[in-house]
């Protein structure tokens, strides 16, 4: 291709962003057709750490990630495994997506998967990625018998509420969440020990 033909190009995607827009969008997913989505493994765990921190700068948070890949080594590979994920991985790029989960149970409906983290690459993201994830989770709701899948949403992520509202989940607004910090944990009095 003649310099001349590189400008007249350079110069059309420049004056109308829209068509750069598509351009770029149709070369990633050019990129990304050789992405598929397993289960996560040991290996995987520095790029899926990588993920968590980006998920926690989007969400407005940095530093708020402690969690090392030492601790992710222990609670996904140890002895006694609380959670697990799948990723999207791309031939060319890696790790470019995540669903991390674990079983938890409800008193009233019994047995539950939980959504804790479900984050695709920024680059990546509008390109039907997620929906693939949240499928692979609700298939493994179905297949170990859960009889609910839950998550949080921030009430300020309006793209992450209409992808879920799309995909028809019921977005809950009358729960208040609960936590305690590790430091709370730690000053905590607690009066009675269980034996």
């Amino acid at each position: 291709m003649s310099n001349a033909r590189v400008a007249l190009l350079v110069a059309h995607f420049l004056c109308s962003p829209i068509i750069f827009a598509h351009f770029l969008i149709a070369h990633y997913k050019l990129l990304t057709a050789n992405c598929r989505i397993r289960r996560g493994t040991e290996a995987d765990l520095p790029q899926v750490l990588r993920l968590i921190q980006e998920l926690a700068a989007y969400e407005k948070a940095p530093d708020a990630v402690t969690n090392t890949l030492e601790d992710m080594r222990r609670d996904g590979f140890g002895p006694e495994p609380i959670f697990k994920f799948f990723v999207l991985e791309d031939a060319a790029a890696g790790i470019i997506g995540l669903a991390l989960y674990y079983t938890a149970y409800s008193t009233w409906k019994g047995r539950m998967l939980y959504l804790e983290d479900l984050v695709v690459t920024e680059a990546a993201r509008r390109g039907g990625y997620g929906r693939r994830l949240f499928e692979a989770v609700v298939a493994e709701a179905r297949a170990t018998g859960a009889k609910r899948m839950k998550w949080q949403v921030l009430d300020w992520n309006e793209p992450a509420i209409g992808f879920y509202q799309k995909l028809g989940a019921n977005i809950e607004s009358e729960w208040l969440n609960g936590n305690l910090t590790e430091a709370q944990l730690a000053d905590f009095v607690v009066e009675v020990v269980p034996k």
